[in-house]
């Protein structure tokens, strides 16, 4: 053999990955391929298994066998909610800026509390041979998923975590930053008596509403008594909250709604209460989903950076990918928010 020729290293197989971790071979395949037992198969046992199968060098690839290490050029991307219009446009990011790349996206759900379910994605995920994982929103109502995946084999990256800890590379926006601006803007116009419509995000991710009551008390001692509904983030959530603040002796000039689709159930009600908006009542949202753009009147949002951020999610991810050095630390960039003014705002109405 020619001194420039590299020497093959023998391709790591499940029998290797049983042996080291002392496990017989149908369980290192059960646990590669999430196939279902009648027996279950132990925590720490499945942990075990892909911890050594990760050191090992392990890649299940049958397109791809004797390459250790093959990429396959796609990317997992584990969703919260499906439902949900800002997930609908990260996706769609997602595989925009992947495609860019020159990868294909395998897409999952978590559904809610189904603890198996969660275990069953994770494995799913792993022997569909991705070469990554990319997080899209707060993952802590699904312990076993995230403990999966810090044994993961492929690096993960996790954006927009809510309340999740931060154990991976994770990609966020500043809340705070976003809903400052959207109230020096309803400032700047005259507005005083500014309510705050709080979508119930899982977790009681609570931010936004935070940021809304730190400025209020530094610029007016105080957010008036009352002026922060909270409700289910949907548009009848949205709309019942206007309704029970128009209620008041002392309503609101502007409502500043911490999601869009949430601020979309504020103008329904508005508009079928008779409240003008903007003449009678500004309305400010967070997102800039599609649909944003396109109410009557159109609204005025912070913009969430759902490219940006998932730009760099994705070169991360790729770049992890393609230099494997161990699973990477927790890391956290921020991205700032931007406020996109619109016809839902303008001065209070005098008198």
């Amino acid at each position: 053999m020619s001194e420039d020729q590299p020497v093959k290293r023998p391709v790591p197989t499940m029998r290797d990955i049983a042996a080291a971790a002392a496990v017989s071979q149908s369980t290192v395949s059960r646990v590669l391929s999430g196939a279902p037992t009648t027996v279950p198969i132990a925590l720490e046992t499945r942990q075990r298994v892909l911890r050594m199968a990760r050191e090992l060098g392990y890649r299940p690839n049958p397109l791809a066998r004797g390459l250790r290490g093959a990429s396959t050029n796609l990317i997992g991307a584990v969703v919260r909610d499906f439902s949900d219009p800002f997930f609908a446009g990260a996706i769609e990011a997602l595989v925009v800026e992947s495609m860019a790349h020159g990868y294909n996206v395998v897409l999952g759900h978590v559904p809610g509390g189904a603890g198996d379910a969660a275990v069953s994605l994770t494995t799913v995920l792993e022997t569909r041979h991705i070469d990554a994982v990319v997080l899209l929103g707060d993952m802590q109502q699904h312990p076993q998923l995230l403990a999966d995946l810090r044994h993961s084999i492929v690096p993960v990256i996790a954006l927009w975590p809510g309340t999740s800890p931060r154990e991976f590379p994770t990609v966020d926006a500043d809340d705070r930053d976003g809903i400052r601006a959207g109230l020096e803007h309803l400032v700047a116009l005259g507005h005083t008596r500014i309510a705050f419509v709080n979508a119930e995000l899982p977790n009681e991710y609570r931010a936004r509403e935070d940021a809304y009551l730190d400025f209020m008390r530094a610029r007016f001692g105080a957010a008036p008594h009352g002026y922060v509904e909270r409700c289910p983030s949907t548009l009848a959530g949205g709309d019942a909250a206007l309704r029970r603040l128009v209620d008041r002796p002392d309503p609101p000039t502007a409502v500043f709604a911490s999601t869009d689709v949430v601020a979309l159930g504020v103008l329904h009600a508005a508009h079928s209460l008779g409240v003008t908006v903007p003449d009678r009542l500004s309305v400010v949202g967070f997102d800039d989903i599609l649909m944003a753009a396109h109410t009557v009147p159109a609204l005025t949002t912070v913009r969430m950076p759902i490219a940006e951020i998932v730009g760099y999610a994705v070169t991360q991810a790729v770049r992890l990918a393609r230099a494997p050095a161990g699973p990477p630390g927790p890391a956290l960039e921020i991205f700032k928010p931007a406020l996109i003014v619109r016809d839902s705002t303008a001065p209070p109405a005098l008198g």
